[in-house]
């Protein structure tokens, strides 16, 4: 066992583990730590705690000091000077006629980095703003491209359920979503209502994904054949999370449907690969879903 607390440098944000250092160090107070990034001051949101060596990435980083009054002096000067460098950087731009858009300059708490985050259609050469840069502030400069989620992330604002979105709110990294999860939890493919703000899909398809995968392992696909109480018939609607089974009855001429739980429903012959049938989504959705899903993939290869 390990002794941890958990640091975050940005809220929302990822959070990091640090060894202690045998103190007892507080939720809400705030450490000075060594990063691969240069120093930096964060605020504790997870207290002295045992984790399991499995569940770290070792080495683990000692805190070098728990922040003092100085050091939040420091920080706070560090964020007016980002203020201020943000003016210079978007001047500087403008001057070199650059087609970017700056989003964010962050100071490390010891001035030796200065990092600008920026968004832009490609690739920009920015190597004369750098230099520009680094004879004004004397240290090292570091300009970062950023994707429109970590755009929109920067900028805040609410989600169609009226909440803060969550990547404002709560969410660390960004993970895969896909157009396959839309279709395996029965959502509308329609752009406008399954995309956030940023334009990209909606990072809650991800929330749920992975009860829908365990839960579909265990049901018949649409167009299998079961074994019901009253006969066989042809699988032709799930309700996934109930775990309810849709069946399509054929007497005669006659077509009838009747819900069962999937436990009081046999399989007699499932359908292994399904061909997707796409006959009945508007084909312009369906690429612009298709193209919300590669910008996506582009961006996290940044």
């Amino acid at each position: 066992m390990a002794n941890i607390i958990g640091v975050r440098f940005k809220k929302p944000g990822k959070i990091y583990f640090f060894d202690p250092d045998g103190k007892q160090v507080e939720k809400g107070n705030y450490v000075i730590v060594e990063t691969s990034m240069g120093m930096e001051y964060g605020e504790v949101v997870i207290s002295n705690r045992q984790l399991p060596q499995e569940k770290i990435v070792a080495p683990l980083k000692k805190i070098i000091r728990v922040a003092t009054h100085k050091d939040a002096k420091q920080n706070e000067e560090n964020k007016k000077e980002e203020k201020e460098a943000f003016k210079v950087c978007e001047k500087k731009i403008k001057e070199h006629k650059l087609n970017m858009k700056l989003m964010d300059v962050e100071f490390k708490f010891d001035k030796s980095k200065i990092l600008f985050f920026f968004t832009a259609e490609g690739r920009i050469d920015f190597r004369d703003l750098v230099k520009d840069l680094a004879a004004i502030y004397k240290t090292r400069i570091e300009l970062r491209q950023i994707g429109v989620r970590d755009e929109i992330r920067r900028l805040g604002g609410n989600g169609v359920c009226g909440r803060e979105l969550c990547c404002c709110s709560f969410l660390g990294n960004f993970e895969t979503v896909s157009i396959k999860m839309a279709k395996e939890q029965n959502v509308s493919l329609n752009p406008s209502k399954i995309a956030g703000c940023c334009g990209r899909l909606m990072c809650c398809l991800q929330y749920e994904q992975n009860v829908y995968e365990e839960k579909l392992k265990r049901l018949p696909k649409v167009g299998a054949i079961v074994k019901t109480a009253d006969g066989e018939g042809e699988v032709c609607g799930i309700e996934t999370l109930k775990e309810i089974i849709k069946v399509k009855f054929r007497d005669g001429d006659e077509t009838f449907f009747k819900k069962y739980n999937a436990k009081d429903v046999k399989i007699i012959k499932n359908i292994e690969e399904v061909e997707e049938d796409n006959s009945d989504i508007d084909k312009e959705e369906l690429e612009e879903l298709k193209k919300m899903e590669e910008l996506d993939k582009q961006e996290k290869n940044m």
